[in-house]
Order: structure tokens, then C-alpha cells, then sequence
């Protein structure tokens, strides 16, 4: 009977420990890691709104920029071979993308040598990469920081859990070094997704800008080309 009743014990015990399920949530996970922590994660949130929102900002205006007008540069050669300059600056003018508008500072440059055209054209050009990389930089920076604030986050947590190893007076309590381990996971974790985040943002929008300068070169070669065919 003895045994019969520990084996019960056992069995109970073993009943309660099952229908026992411990959960954790997002925010009990980051309010765990204590203050340092949540200021911590709190920093690596606004640098990810900082990241999603340049994202999607250049986006939209590189997207804005790449439209144009598949028959544009055949207007423009029109008007250019009939004399139309001002017709030509009107179009421009109306389309008004970084393209339309190399092509018109080129415009103001008609009879004068061609390589002047082609200086204007490459200054005019600069500033246009200028405001299509605009705070895209940001992006960079983010991806590489964000990581090294997650470990800054993981070096405190650890400080901290030595610090109460150090002060356990020889008992060792994991509820003790709970918060610490939170700050160090959890900053850690926080830290490399806003760091991909921003990375893949970057590399991205990177790209994108990259194929409206080769729309921008490939246009201004055959308007520089069209100036200097034979009449």
C-alpha cells in the first residue's frame, strides 16, 4: 500500500506538471529584461520605423522617377531637327523627371560645342543621383548599428546577471539571473532584425536608384548622339 500511494504521488505529480503550460508573450518577454532592456528594445523600435519609413519613401519617389514617356525621346529628336527648342523645353517641362530635366538643362546648352552640353548635362545629373540617394545612407548606418546596439543590450544583461551571480551570497536562483538573460536575448534578437531589416531596405532601394541612372545615362547618350549627327 505504501508503494501503491508513492507511485499515486508520482502520477499526480507528473498530472499537474503536464496540465501546467507556461507561456510568454512578445511583451512579458521584453518587460522581463527590466529597464536597461526596455530602453534598449525601445531605441531598436524607433530605428526600425526610421528604416521602414525610408524605405517606403524612396520607393515611392524612385518609382516617381522612373516614369517616363516611351515616345519622349522621340519628341525631343523632333523637335531638336525641326529648330522646335522652346516646343522641346515645353515637353520637358511637362514630364518632369530627373530625365526630362537632363534633357532640358542639355536644351539651354543648343549651339554651343557639344562637350559643354555634355558637362551641363553630367553636373545636372549629379544632383539628380543626389536627391534619388537622398537619406539613403540612413539605411546603411541603421543596418550596421542596430546590430551593435542589440550586443550592447546583451553586454549589459550579462553585467548584470554576473552582478547578481556575485551577490547570491553562494545560492544560485535562476529567477535571479532571469533578467538578466532577458536583457541579453532579447536585445540581441531585436538588434539583428532591425539590422536585416534596414540591410535588405538598403540593397533594395540601392538598386532601384541604380536602374534610373542607367535610364538617365542611356537617354542623355542618345540625345548627346542625336546633337551630333551629321544635318
Amino acid at each position: 500500500m505504501i508503494a501503491f500511494s508513492t507511485i499515486q504521488d508520482e502520477v499526480a505529480v507528473l498530472t499537474d506538471g503536464e496540465s501546467v503550460e507556461k507561456t510568454l508573450s512578445i511583451i512579458e518577454l521584453i518587460t522581463s529584461g527590466g529597464t536597461s532592456g526596455m530602453v534598449i528594445i525601445f531605441i531598436l523600435f524607433l530605428l526600425l520605423i526610421v528604416s521602414v519609413y525610408i524605405y517606403f519613401e524612396r520607393i515611392f519617389a524612385i518609382k516617381a522617377a522612373s516614369k517616363v514617356d516611351s515616345n519622349f525621346m522621340n519628341q525631343i529628336k523632333d523637335h531638336v531637327s525641326n529648330g522646335k527648342i522652346d516646343s522641346a523645353q515645353m515637353l520637358c517641362a511637362q514630364q518632369n523627371s530627373p530625365v526630362s530635366r537632363l534633357i532640358a538643362k542639355g536644351l539651354t546648352r543648343i549651339g554651343k560645342p557639344l562637350e559643354d552640353i555634355n558637362t551641363a548635362i553630367e553636373n545636372a545629373g549629379r544632383l539628380e543621383i543626389y536627391n534619388l540617394e537622398k537619406n539613403v545612407s540612413v539605411l546603411a548606418t541603421i543596418s550596421g548599428v542596430g546590430p551593435m546596439i542589440g550586443f550592447l543590450g546583451t553586454v549589459i544583461g550579462m553585467i548584470i546577471s554576473i552582478f547578481e551571480l556575485a551577490n547570491a551570497g553562494g545560492t544560485i536562483q535562476m529567477d535571479v539571473l532571469a533578467s538578466g538573460l532577458y536583457t541579453a536575448m532579447t536585445t540581441t534578437v531585436g538588434g539583428l532584425i532591425v539590422g536585416i531589416v534596414a540591410y535588405v531596405a538598403f540593397n533594395h532601394v540601392v538598386g532601384r536608384t541604380n536602374k534610373v541612372v542607367y535610364q538617365m545615362e542611356a537617354n542623355s547618350i542618345e540625345f548627346l548622339d542625336h546633337l551630333n549627327e551629321p544635318i
